[in-house]
């Protein structure tokens, strides 16, 4: 019974590390929704960029606002660099926390595994002790009346 004890304390433990893993892995993954919402709202704004120069072309357009608008998508090609490296590296980290999620709950369902077998195995030495039990009654009765 006390090794049952000791497993189910070793499972509470391993169920926190198991929350603390959910919680870690659900702040990478926002943070990856953070980092990905900037990326397309960078590529948004240099499409549109690109699309209003192109159209600003064929009509009258100086020089000064061409060097102006090629200094804003470059300028966004950088940032959208930037972010990219960014993006790669909060996917990394989620899919790192993931696989520490998934390796926690695994060890909280060996746990429980554990936990089960041991209680099954008590429960049939139990029985079995019960039996033993009720046919030494039952051995001592029959002698006892003859």
């Amino acid at each position: 019974m006390t090794t049952n004890n000791v497993f189910s304390k070793l499972l509470d433990l391993k169920e926190r590390e198991k929350k603390n893993a959910q919680k870690a892995y659900h702040r990478s993954m926002e943070n990856f929704e953070d980092v990905a919402m900037n990326l397309y709202t960078l590529l948004k704004k240099k499409e549109d960029a690109e699309q209003a120069y192109d159209t600003s072309l064929q009509g009258n357009m100086t020089i000064e606002e061409i060097r102006r608008q090629n200094r804003y998508i470059n300028t966004l090609t950088k940032q959208i660099a930037a972010v990219q490296y960014d993006v790669q590296m909060a996917r990394q980290d989620m899919e790192t926390k993931q696989t520490q999620l998934t390796d926690a709950y695994v060890e909280v369902k060996k746990y429980e595994k554990i936990i089960e077998y041991r209680e099954e195995d008590r429960k049939q030495k139990l029985k079995k002790t019960e039996l033993q039990t009720m046919d030494d009654i039952s051995i001592r009765q029959y002698l006892a009346t003859r």
